[in-house]
């Protein structure tokens, strides 16, 4: 289509979600709520609390103080984030509407299971020891000792999760017609229709590193002995957990929580619910993460409560050569049309996300196969930026962030789509979620100042005037 005026460009978010502004993520509506607007942001500065700090607001039987909004306006401000509007009252307004939710979900008793919570944690703190080293760092970079972390960590997770099943509760009925959002795409105003960035689609093959035989037998060896001092009653597993494993559980001296078969490989599930006396150790087990030892604290049903300690054998860099020496063999035999792409990513690649899908890499956060720049792994999107379609990569390292090892990898970039403005031929997809947000947003409006009519709420004196995003915080013939 032609732009009627230049559209503004497509802001999303799929990891952290502002509970006052809804947004999308793949195709099903997903409006989970956070009390801050990154998880970085909230973990930065714990609020402290004291005999002389300022009640700002009341919300129900519940207070916000002065020192809840300006940790929180200390926080956005160091990473950055834009607040709309004044902060003494955008902020306060943000943590008097998750208190509403939150106390629905007390009403509809709506609970996080403490499993998934746990989980979520886990793999918060592996992703922040992968990127920043190591523990010491993630301590120091927070400014905190990683117990103290994870227990807040814990707090935001458990309200995020209570938080999005409560709206999703309210938007489950959300469903819309090509007619609809045909109509809604019509009524958009110039300046609304948003701008698609410049996409790809690329397929992939990675090769992992073969790890020297020694390394193996060397991580077994300390498995062996680790498993050896807790037989015999010379250790404690918690213990040797927190200091030598190499998982985000480590912190919880290697306890996983409650969890079924599916929840984890079957490698681990295999050996993990045939464990019978909680005073023995397993024998070590092989799966994609590593190797580790495992040690029963509780059955329960069809779950189970096990300790683990993980220990990855290291690569050299002499191995990584091998694996980029391979790819490039690879890589030059499919340039040459010895095979294609496809089938060496059915039968070279070691990406078990992509070997059966032709190689094919898939957004995660979308459910298809188009990505934008930022959203590619960036080792790859460094190779593809100056890539033709049908072009293929030279090989190159890159960070398998959910195993948190390197890999050799190969790209042929499939297509690119130019940067452009909306329109249903090209992007339904897209406006189909703009619409169904914009539904759900106007059916949480509806709730949230039906809410607070309900509410009782008192904004003391030096926090008004505000303009406030909902209507009805301040009660008619109120002093305030």
């Amino acid at each position: 289509m032609t732009p009627r005026t230049a559209p503004r460009r497509l802001s999303r978010d799929y990891h952290i979600y502002n509970p006052i502004q809804p947004h999308v993520k793949t195709n099903r509506l997903i409006i989970a709520a956070a009390a801050t607007a990154s998880i970085a942001a909230t973990l930065l500065a714990a609020p402290k609390k004291n005999v002389v700090d300022e009640v700002a607001w009341i919300v129900g039987d519940e207070a916000i103080f002065r020192s809840d909004v300006e940790d929180q306006y200390t926080q956005m401000r160091s990473e950055g984030i834009q607040i709309p509007g004044d902060p003494y009252c955008v902020i306060p307004e943000q943590l008097a509407v998750e208190k509403l939710y939150l106390h629905q979900a007390k009403i509809d008793t709506i609970e996080a299971p403490e499993t998934q919570v746990q989980s979520q944690v886990d793999r918060r703190l592996n992703y922040f020891i992968a990127n920043l080293g190591s523990k010491e760092k993630v301590e120091q970079y927070f400014r905190k000792p990683m117990a103290q972390l994870r227990e807040q960590l814990v707090d935001l997770m458990r309200n995020n999760f209570i938080i999005e099943q409560v709206q999703q509760s309210l938007t489950k009925n959300i469903k819309a017609t090509p007619r609809e959002v045909r109509r809604y795409f019509d009524t958009l105003p110039a300046d609304s229709i948003p701008y698609v960035p410049l996409q790809v689609e690329a397929q992939i093959i990675t090769i992992n590193p073969l790890v020297p035989r020694q390394e193996v037998e060397d991580v077994k060896a300390r498995l062996r002995d680790y498993a050896d001092r807790v037989n015999r009653g010379d250790a404690d597993f918690s213990t040797l957990a927190i200091m030598y494993s190499e998982d985000g559980s480590a912190l919880q001296g290697g306890e996983l929580g409650f969890h079924g078969k599916a929840d984890f490989v079957p490698e681990f599930s295999n050996v993990a619910f045939n464990l019978n006396d909680p005073k023995k150790v397993s024998r070590i087990v092989e799966t994609e993460f590593g190797f580790h030892i495992i040690q029963l604290i509780e059955k329960r049903g069809e779950q189970v409560n096990v300790r683990h300690i993980l220990l990855r054998p290291k690569v050299s860099d002499e191995d990584l050569r091998k694996a980029i020496t391979h790819l490039d063999s690879v890589g030059n035999d499919i340039k040459s049309g010895k095979y294609s792409f496809e089938d060496a990513a059915r039968y070279v690649s070691q990406d078990k996300d992509s070997r059966y899908n032709k190689g094919i890499m898939v957004n995660q956060a979308t459910g298809s196969s188009r990505f934008e720049m930022q959203d590619l792994p960036p080792e790859v999107a460094s190779r593809i930026e100056h890539m033709q379609p049908g072009d293929i990569s030279e090989p190159f390292l890159m960070k398998d962030e959910r195993k948190n090892r390197d890999v050799a990898a190969i790209v042929r970039l499939t297509a690119r789509i130019d940067g452009h403005p909306a329109s249903m031929q090209e992007d339904y997809n897209l406006l189909k979620q703009m619409y169904e947000n914009h539904q759900a947003e106007e059916i949480l409006r509806d709730w949230v100042e039906k809410k607070i009519k309900e509410t009782y709420v008192r904004i003391e004196d030096g926090w008004l005037p505000c303009e406030f995003k909902y209507q009805g915080w301040i009660k008619e013939g109120a002093s305030n």
